[in-house]
């Protein structure tokens, strides 16, 4: 069966995982990357090194967010959105975005990219320390579709 996700079980999914998509678009090219992530309920909250999805989200915040998950080849669900890109520079803004994603729930073999100071998953002493770009994607739309070829359903919308 396929279906259209609930808006609860978009919001639930978004909030379980750590791993998405952002694809973003610059002179006609179209970037597709996946990061590390926390979600608050409004915004998309990661951080990154200087490159080239920052260059492009600078020069056109409009982005696009992707995550799912698939237990199986015939039960998978996919929450796509839409937003618009912008660095958290303030000092107090940042330490709480920075201090989301070190509390996210990870697993222990996580990526380098998931860890954010050196001695992870032991957090740094002062925020500040932590070096590259902290960023938020606002979400403005949200769309999730489902297959599940067992007698689940992911929430018919």
């Amino acid at each position: 069966m396929f279906g259209n996700l609930t808006e609860d079980a978009i919001e639930e999914i978004l909030g379980q995982q750590f791993i998405g998509r952002i694809g973003c678009n610059f002179n006609d090219v179209t970037y597709v990357v996946p990061i590390s992530y926390v979600y608050d309920g409004v915004c998309v909250y990661a951080h990154a090194e200087e490159g080239m999805k920052l260059n492009m989200m600078r020069q056109n915040p409009n982005v696009c967010f992707e995550i799912d998950t698939m237990e199986k080849i015939g039960n998978w669900q996919s929450v796509i959105s839409w937003g618009t890109y912008e660095e958290v520079t303030d000092e107090n803004e940042r330490a709480a975005a920075l201090k989301m994603l070190l509390n996210r729930p990870v697993p222990m073999s996580a990526s380098k990219t998931a860890h954010l100071t050196p001695n992870w998953p032991f957090h740094a002493k002062n925020l500040n320390e932590i070096k590259g770009v902290v960023f938020r994607i606002k979400l403005h739309i949200k769309t999730g579709r489902f297959e599940s070829t067992d007698e689940v359903s992911y929430g018919l919308a």
